[in-house]
């Protein structure tokens, strides 16, 4: 199989509930589109019928593969999913389908405008959330997020949105050199794309709350030390030098 276009990696764990409906939407968008692509199961140790599923959806579903997503986080199957892809562009995608695939589309001038990453957010003029997420839980996020401009991604107003693509050259840099497995794997994968020189996009996107979906508070705190570790490492250089400059990291 020539390269594909686009690879979709979708990080796992104990989805049963929800993978295969996701599967489906994923895969009735793709199969209109014009360019090829694959589609990645990122299973990050499911201990329900998650892997089962997947492996029964690949009789059916075009290019669908299931891989070993690694253990320990989100960041660890997306680490995971990103370094083994095939795709000139790899875009990482929740499996609750909160943010549809047919958005991707939108994304596609930006690469062809220069940009190496192009994320969704749910924070830019445009955004649509439907329907809104609480009181609490906006002033939370928007508390949060004023924290990380502070500290590493200043003028991004969302990096938690779990929709972002890379170009492949992106991609292998920026995920070879990440370490964070926890919540703040989007805040580290971003603040290295900007370290490295590659152009960062910032898009709003159509994004459908899925009430099963549900985050602790202490992985706030959790969230909190990882951002304090990213900047300590950055200031001390624990990744390296930065890399050659690709132009201004706009966003």
């Amino acid at each position: 199989m020539a390269q594909p276009y686009l690879s979709v990696i979708v990080p796992a764990y104990n989805e049963e509930e929800r993978i295969a409906q996701t599967l489906v939407a994923i895969d009735k968008h793709l199969s209109r589109a014009e360019y090829s692509y694959e589609i990645l199961v990122a299973d990050n140790g499911s201990t329900d019928g998650t892997a089962a599923i997947v492996r029964n959806m690949e009789k059916v579903v075009k290019n669908l593969r299931l891989m070993d997503g690694g253990r320990g986080g989100k960041g660890v199957a997306v680490r995971s999913g990103m370094l083994q892809a095939a795709g000139h562009v790899r875009l990482f995608t929740d499996a609750d389908n909160s943010t549809s695939l047919d958005q991707f589309d939108a994304m596609i001038p930006y690469f062809k405008e220069g940009y190496s990453v192009v994320i969704g957010s749910r924070a830019v003029r445009g955004a649509i959330l439907d329907p809104p997420e609480s009181l609490f839980r906006r002033a939370a996020g928007k508390g949060l997020n004023l924290v990380v401009q502070l500290l590493l991604l200043p003028g991004i107003r969302d990096s938690q949105c779990g929709f972002k693509a890379f170009t492949e050259d992106a991609a292998r840099a920026v995920f070879g050199a990440s370490r964070v497995a926890g919540w703040a794997f989007d805040v580290e994968v971003l603040a290295l794309a900007r370290r490295m020189g590659y152009r960062v996009k910032e898009m709003p996107v159509l994004w459908v709350n899925d009430f099963r979906s549900h985050v602790r508070l202490s992985a706030g705190f959790h969230f909190l030390a990882e951002l304090s570790r990213i900047r300590l490492d950055l200031w001390r250089g624990s990744y390296g030098r930065p890399g050659l400059d690709k132009g201004p990291s706009s966003h």
